[in-house]
C-alpha cells in the first residue's frame, strides 16, 4: 500500500511555481458511471481557480472557481466534494496529511469570512433563519466554554485540596505507575502547579501530564479563538448589505439517483452528481413552509457522515448557482425545491429578508373539462379570439408567464464573465432553452389574457412587462442586470389540428451583453393527446441565436418526440462569422444543456431546478412559479395599480374560489369592453412600437420610486 502512496505524491512547492497555493496527484471520480477513479493533476492557483488536467504536461481539462462553489467533505474517507454551477469535481485522496493539505487550501477560498456547516443533518442557507440557528450555536459554544473553563478551574481546586491531604497525595502517587483510564486529570496536581504568571516550572514542561495541560490550554485557546471569529462573522452578515444577485438557483440539493431516460450519449456522457449522502430526516416540515433570499456568490461547506449501506442509495449534489437553494431530495422522492433569489431593488432595506412562499393557497378546485369539445369546432382556426371559462386557467396572467422564462437568468450573468465568444455564446443558447423547463407539466390550463395596459413587475431580474395590443394580443417585457439587458416581444397563434393544438410563437427576442447583440426567435410548441391519453406539451422546431455584432450563430434543433425513442432533445452547433464550428451543445429542454468537449466530455451549462413534491397539486408550477402572483414585504405599497397581483379573478382562482373567479373575469372583461366603446381605452405607457417590435421607453422604476398615483378609472 506505501507504494502506491509514493506513486501519488503530493506536491506544493509554491516556489517553483509562481501563483500556485497547492497542487499535486489526487485521485478523481470518472465522469462517467461504474468507472471508478483515476489520477488527475490538480492545480490550485492564488485567483481561487481549482483545475486538473491528465498530467502536468497536457491541457487543462476542466476548472472550478472555488469562491462560487460548495464544499462537502468526508472526512472518514479522505473524500473532497467541490461544486460548482458547471462543474462537480468529487476527489479522493491516499492520505490524511494530504487531505488536510487539500482542504486547507481549498478553504482558503470557499469560505473566506467565516464557516458556515451541514454539521450531521442540519443544513446551511444565507438567511434570518441560519442566523437564527447560527446565533443559537455561538450561543451553545459560549455556554461550553464556561463550563470547560469551570471544570478546569474546580480541578485546580481539587489538586490544591489534595496538598493539604497527604494521604490522597500518597494515593496519587501510587496511581502513577499504573495506566488508570482517569491520568488525565492528574496534571492539575501540585506537581504540576502554574508559577504566578501562568507560565509552568521548567522542571515540569517535558512530563506527559504537562504537554497534555498545554494541549487542553491550546485547544481551549483555539475553541475561545473559533467563538469570536463565529460571533464577529454573525455580527458582519447581519449588518452587511447583500450583494446584486442574478440567480434564482445557488443551491444545495439532493437528486435522485439518475436513469438513463434514453440511449442518447446525453445522458451516459454527462457528469452525475453521487456518492454524496445526508439523511435530511432531521429538517423540520417549517423547512419547508418558507424560504429566504440569499446572497450571491458565497462558499459554503458540508460534512458528510460515512455512509452506512442504506444511506449509499441517496445523493447530495451541493450546488452553488447564483439563482436559488434546492431543498434535499430523497432516492425515492423529490422534496421542494426552493430557489434563493435577492432583492435587487436598491430602494429595499438592505437587511430585510424576503420570505415567499413555497406552495399556493390551493390546487385546482375541479377538472378543467374537455377542450376538445370547445375546440373540435374550431378545426384550423386562430384560437384567440375564442373565450373559455376560468376552469381552463391557472392563477397567473400571460404577463406572469413570460416572467417565468427568464427564471435562470443566473445564465445571463454568468455569460457576462465569459471571456471567450464561444463559451458566452453556448451560455446565451443555454439561456434560451432554459425558458421552456417550466412547461414540463403546464398542458392543461393557460394564463388570465391580461387588460390593455396591465402590467407585471419581479424585482429579482429588474423584470417589466405589459400588455400593448389588445387584438392581436401583443406583450412587450424588459428585464436587465449587471452587464446584460433584455427585451422581447410576446405574441402568437394558436390552431387546433384536430388531435393536437399547436401554439405559434411570433416575436423577437433581443438580449445586449456588452458590445454583443442577440436575437433569436422561437420554435412551436404543440400539445398532444387532446382527445385521449395523457397531454403533454412538445416544443419543436429550429431556434437560431444569432450575434448580430460578430455574425456568430448558435442553431439549434428542438427534436420531435419518437414512439420509442428519446423526448425533449435539444441539440445544436456553434458557427463561427467564418461558419466553421467552433462548439456543440447538447441535452433536454426539461433537464439540463451541455457542450460536449470531446467524444466522451461533456460540460454542463445549466440544470433544471428539481419541482416541488407538490407541483402536481399546484397546477404544474415551479417553485419559482409558486412566488409570481405574491404580494410580499418588499411590495407592499410599491406595485402599480396596473399589476397583475391585483387581479381579483387570478386571486379568488388561486385560493380556490371558481365561482368568484368566473364572475370577477366577466366584470374585469366587460369593463374592458365599456372603455373600448367609448373610446376611453388605456394605451401602453412603459413601451413604445417600433416597426412590428415593442422597445422599453424607461422611467418605470424611477417612478416607482416616488410612489404611484390612483388611475382616474381602475382596470378592475
Amino acid at each position: 500500500m506505501s507504494s502506491v502512496r509514493q506513486s501519488f505524491p503530493l506536491s506544493i512547492d509554491t516556489a517553483q511555481r509562481s501563483g500556485v497555493v497547492c497542487e499535486g496527484w489526487v485521485l478523481k471520480k470518472r465522469r462517467k458511471k461504474m468507472q471508478g477513479f483515476a489520477r488527475r493533476y490538480f492545480v490550485l492557483d492564488q485567483l481561487g481557480s481549482l483545475s486538473y488536467s491528465i498530467d502536468p504536461k497536457r491541457p487543462i481539462r476542466d476548472q472550478i472557481f472555488l469562491p462560487h462553489a460548495a464544499l462537502s467533505t468526508a472526512v472518514g474517507r479522505k473524500d473532497i466534494h467541490v461544486d460548482s454551477s458547471n462543474a462537480t469535481f468529487h476527489i479522493k485522496c491516499l492520505t490524511a496529511d494530504d487531505f488536510n493539505t487539500w482542504l486547507t487550501a481549498i478553504r482558503q477560498f470557499v469560505l473566506p469570512e467565516g464557516r458556515r456547516s451541514l454539521a450531521g443533518k442540519t443544513t446551511s442557507r444565507l438567511s434570518q433563519s441560519q442566523f437564527n440557528r447560527s446565533g443559537i450555536i455561538a450561543e451553545g459554544i459560549g455556554s461550553t466554554i464556561s463550563e470547560l473553563e469551570a471544570a478546569l478551574a474546580a480541578l485546580q481546586s481539587e489538586s490544591t485540596h489534595e496538598r493539604s491531604h497527604p494521604s490522597l497525595k500518597s494515593k496519587s502517587e501510587k496511581d502513577k505507575h499504573h495506566h488508570h483510564p482517569k491520568d488525565v486529570f492528574n496534571m492539575f496536581k501540585k506537581s504540576h502547579q502554574a508559577n504566578e504568571d501562568g507560565t509552568l516550572p521548567k522542571s515540569n514542561l517535558d512530563s506527559p501530564s504537562n504537554i497534555r495541560f498545554q494541549q487542553i490550554n491550546t485547544a481551549l485557546a483555539s475553541l475561545k479563538s473559533q467563538h469570536a471569529a463565529l460571533l464577529k462573522s454573525l455580527a458582519h452578515d447581519v449588518t452587511a448589505p447583500p450583494t446584486a444577485r442574478g440567480s434564482p438557483l445557488p443551491p444545495t440539493t439532493e437528486e435522485k439517483e439518475e436513469e438513463p431516460l434514453s440511449t442518447s450519449r446525453f445522458n451516459t456522457a454527462l457528469s452525475r452528481r453521487s456518492n454524496l449522502a445526508i439523511s435530511m430526516s432531521s429538517l423540520s416540515d417549517s423547512a419547508h413552509n418558507e424560504w429566504f433570499d440569499a446572497e450571491e456568490n458565497v462558499g459554503e461547506e458540508f460534512f458528510l457522515d460515512v455512509p452506512n449501506p442504506d444511506e449509499e442509495k441517496e445523493l447530495v449534489v451541493p450546488q452553488s448557482e447564483t439563482s436559488s437553494l434546492n431543498q434535499i431530495a430523497s432516492s425515492d422522492e423529490e422534496e421542494h425545491s426552493l430557489p434563493l433569489v435577492p432583492d435587487t431593488d436598491p430602494s429595499v432595506n438592505a437587511t430585510r429578508q424576503v420570505v415567499r412562499r413555497t406552495h399556493l393557497p390551493s390546487g385546482p378546485i375541479g377538472d378543467e373539462g374537455s377542450l376538445f369539445a370547445i375546440l373540435k369546432n374550431n378545426v384550423g382556426k386562430d384560437l384567440t379570439t375564442i373565450t373559455l371559462p376560468v376552469s381552463f386557467n391557472e392563477p397567473l396572467t400571460l404577463l406572469q408567464r413570460t416572467a417565468e422564462e427568464l427564471e435562470y437568468y443566473d445564465l445571463l450573468h454568468q455569460a457576462t464573465e465569459a471571456k471567450d465568444p464561444t463559451q458566452r455564446l453556448c451560455l446565451v443558447a443555454a439561456f434560451a432553452v432554459s425558458g421552456y423547463a417550466h412547461t414540463r407539466y403546464r398542458t392543461g390550463r393557460k394564463g388570465f389574457n391580461p387588460m390593455l395596459a396591465e402590467t407585471f413587475e419581479d424585482v429579482r431580474m429588474k423584470f417589466l412587462a405589459e400588455k400593448v395590443s389588445h387584438n392581436p394580443v401583443v406583450i412587450a417585457y424588459h428585464a436587465e442586470g449587471k452587464g446584460w439587458e433584455l427585451n422581447a416581444t410576446s405574441a402568437g397563434k394558436t390552431k387546433f389540428w384536430g388531435k393536437s393544438l399547436e401554439i405559434i410563437p411570433l416575436g423577437t427576442t433581443r438580449l445586449k451583453i456588452g458590445n454583443d447583440k442577440y436575437e433569436w426567435n422561437k420554435p412551436s410548441s404543440f400539445m398532444r393527446n387532446l382527445m385521449m391519453g395523457t397531454k403533454y406539451l412538445e416544443h419543436c422546431g429550429k431556434m437560431t441565436i444569432e450575434n448580430t455584432t460578430s455574425g456568430a450563430t448558435c442553431d439549434l434543433d428542438f427534436k420531435q418526440s419518437g414512439y420509442w425513442g428519446a423526448s425533449n432533445e435539444v441539440s445544436g452547433m456553434i458557427l463561427s462569422p467564418s461558419r466553421d464550428v467552433t462548439a456543440r451543445i447538447e441535452g433536454k429542454w426539461d433537464e439540463q444543456i451541455a457542450q460536449a468537449i470531446d467524444s466522451s466530455y461533456l460540460h454542463v451549462l445549466w440544470r433544471i431546478t428539481p419541482f416541488p413534491k407538490e407541483s402536481p397539486q399546484y397546477y404544474g408550477f415551479t417553485a419559482f412559479g409558486m412566488t409570481l402572483n405574491e404580494i410580499t414585504s418588499d411590495l407592499e405599497g410599491r406595485l402599480p395599480p396596473t399589476d397583475s397581483r391585483f387581479r381579483p379573478d387570478v386571486r379568488a382562482l388561486e385560493h380556490g374560489n371558481d365561482v368568484e373567479a368566473e364572475a370577477q373575469k366577466t366584470r374585469v372583461e366587460e369593463m374592458q369592453r365599456d372603455r373600448r366603446r367609448r373610446g376611453v381605452d388605456r394605451v401602453p405607457r412603459w413601451f413604445k412600437q417600433d416597426g412590428d417590435e415593442w422597445t422599453y421607453v424607461g422611467g418605470y422604476w424611477e417612478a416607482r420610486a416616488k410612489g404611484w398615483k390612483t388611475p382616474v378609472e381602475p382596470l378592475w
